[in-house]
Parts: C-alpha cells; sequence; structure tokens
C-alpha cells in the first residue's frame, strides 16, 4: 500500500528539480490562496442539488482514473440512475461554454477521454472549461440523477458530495515536489482529506485498489472480436499515444506478441498518416486512441478492451457516503 507518510524521495530529486524549486514555492502560494478564496466565499463555488463524485489525482499525468469513471458509470445505470459525466476536454477544440457529447461529437471537439466514456456508457457527458459550468448544465436541464466529474480534484469551483483521489502505486508521487519541480498538484496531505483513496494497481495490502484487466481485442472497423491470445508469437505494431505508453507496449509483450512500439504524446491527436506503416503488420492501440482513429480506421486495426475492476470495499464505501 502506498505511504502516504513520505514527502519528498531525494533518489528522484535532480538538479533541474531543484533549480525548479523557487517556481516550486510560487505554485503553492499561488493554489493556496486560491484555495482559501473559494473555502471563505471570496470565490463562487456551484452546489448542485444532484451528487457530484469526482475521481481525481493530486498529480499529473494519467494515473487509471477514465476507466474508473466508466466502471462507475456502468455501476450507476445498473442501479437504475441517470448518470452524468463531466469534464474538462482536454485537447477538444470547442468554443462553447459548454458542450453535450452526441454520437456526431468529434472527438477533436469534445477530447478522447469524454469521446471514449460517452462511447463505452450510456450516460450524458459534458465537457467545460470550467467542469463547474458542465454540472450546471446537467443539473439545470434535468438529465441525471448522479454525476461524476472525471478529474477536477482541484476545480474547487465546482461544489461535490464524495471526492475520490486514485495514486498510481507505481510511479506514486514522483519526488514528492509540487510542480514544475515534481508531478504534484498539491501535498501529499491532501490526500488526508479526501473521501476514498484508491491505489491503481495496488497491492493485496491495498485496502481499496482498482486493476486494469485486459479482456479482448476488438477490431476497429468490423467490430471482430480476438481472444488475448490471438495475437500471440506475431508481430504488430503498438500504438500508443497516452501518458504511460511503455505500460501498454509492456502489456502487450506479456501475452505474447512481438510489438513494434510506436509512442505518441498523451492525447495525440491522430490522422491517417500516423498510422501509414511500412509494414502491414496488425496494428494495436488503446480503447482510448482508438476513438481519435474511427473515421479513418481500416481492418488492420485493433484495440485492447479492458476493464477497471475495483475492489468490493470501494463501492461499499461510496454508497456510504451519498
Amino acid at each position: 500500500m502506498f505511504n502516504f507518510s513520505r514527502i519528498v524521495d531525494l533518489n528522484k530529486v535532480s538538479l533541474t528539480n531543484l533549480l525548479l524549486l523557487p517556481l516550486s514555492v510560487v505554485f503553492f502560494i499561488v493554489s493556496r490562496l486560491r484555495f482559501y478564496c473559494y473555502k471563505l466565499g471570496v470565490l463562487r463555488v456551484y452546489y448542485s442539488t444532484i451528487p457530484v463524485v469526482v475521481v481525481g489525482n493530486i498529480t499529473v499525468g494519467g494515473s487509471g482514473k477514465t476507466p474508473i469513471v466508466i466502471a462507475l458509470c456502468h455501476h450507476f445505470a445498473e442501479q437504475g440512475k441517470r448518470v452524468g459525466v463531466v469534464s474538462r476536454g482536454y485537447g477538444g477544440v470547442y468554443r462553447q461554454d459548454t458542450l453535450l457529447v452526441t454520437d456526431s461529437t468529434k472527438p477533436s471537439e469534445c477530447g478522447d477521454e469524454p469521446a471514449l466514456i460517452a462511447s463505452e456508457t450510456k450516460a450524458n457527458v459534458v465537457v467545460a472549461r470550467r467542469r463547474s459550468l458542465a454540472v450546471q448544465y446537467l443539473t439545470e436541464h434535468n438529465l441525471v440523477d448522479i454525476i461524476i466529474s472525471d478529474d477536477g480534484l482541484q476545480h474547487y469551483a465546482m461544489g461535490r458530495k464524495v471526492e475520490v483521489a486514485v495514486v498510481d502505486t507505481v510511479d506514486e508521487l514522483g519526488n514528492g515536489l509540487l510542480l514544475p519541480a515534481g508531478p504534484l498538484r498539491e501535498l501529499p496531505s491532501r490526500l488526508s482529506s479526501v473521501d476514498i483513496v484508491i491505489n491503481h494497481g495496488g497491492g493485496d495490502d491495498a485496502k481499496v485498489s482498482s486493476h486494469l484487466v485486459a479482456k479482448k481485442f476488438i477490431n476497429v472497423v468490423t467490430g471482430e472480436e480476438k481472444s488475448l491470445d490471438g495475437f500471440k508469437a506475431t508481430r504488430c505494431y503498438g500504438v500508443a499515444g497516452i501518458a504511460k505508453p511503455k505500460r501498454f507496449f509492456a502489456t502487450l509483450e506479456g501475452l505474447g506478441i512481438d510489438v513494434v512500439q510506436k509512442p505518441f504524446s498523451d492525447h495525440h491527436p491522430f490522422s491517417d498518416k500516423d498510422l501509414n506503416f511500412d509494414e502491414g503488420y496488425p496494428i494495436l492501440m488503446t480503447s482510448k486512441d482508438c476513438v481519435k482513429c474511427k473515421s479513418f480506421a481500416t481492418s488492420q486495426m485493433w484495440y485492447l478492451a479492458v476493464n477497471a475492476e475495483l475492489s468490493v470495499d470501494f463501492y461499499q464505501q461510496l454508497e456510504s457516503k451519498l
């Protein structure tokens, strides 16, 4: 289980990190002032009449939040609840204050993660630069019974009923320093104030844990399905435009696949030229990348379907706090 008492890991602190420390001090002061302005009512907080569950983290980079959001959408939908999801829509080029994601919305408009959530769930997904406006939209249009915020732990203009923080147990909190000297958006002590901490990839000693479980490969064009050993001992291109592409490649290699690695930056806006490789090997990608490639996809392209499996304790704790 992650040790929350650790503050700074000196083994991960470089000279560059030390040179950036003065900027981290400025970041800390500004973020604290902003926090107290919301807490004291100097800045306005929008409180919805609908329960809001925030699934966020205190670090930058991927920590497995979006698959957990999708799992929550399915959980509440099975209870007969109308589910709403709000997101900043990182990478989206929308210009309006709020955008309701529909079947005709392009991932380039709303961002890849909202597009993925909308495609894999029946949730009403709304993106906004200010998540509080997205919450307000869902509330005023009477579209939902519960709202989940994909990220947004630090968006204090958005009132919330439950805070869930996701901690990646592999990278933990990096060097333990605040931005830009480290990956932290807030101090590690913030974890003690949230309602639930999920140890993503946590071991048996984690009180609440989540794991990504690979299910099958699905062809982007035909919808054909292959089992996890369907590409075993086959040379394939591995394409990943996520925060930690090496993990996706390691998953493929763990399935016995001969992977030609093709990493891209997180939220990369894919075009057909990006996937125009020299050889005709199968192209394997993540579901998040897949939604951006459907308009130009070929039968050469497959994505790995995964589910976030959460410990039973998580759902019990969550229900007790709603």
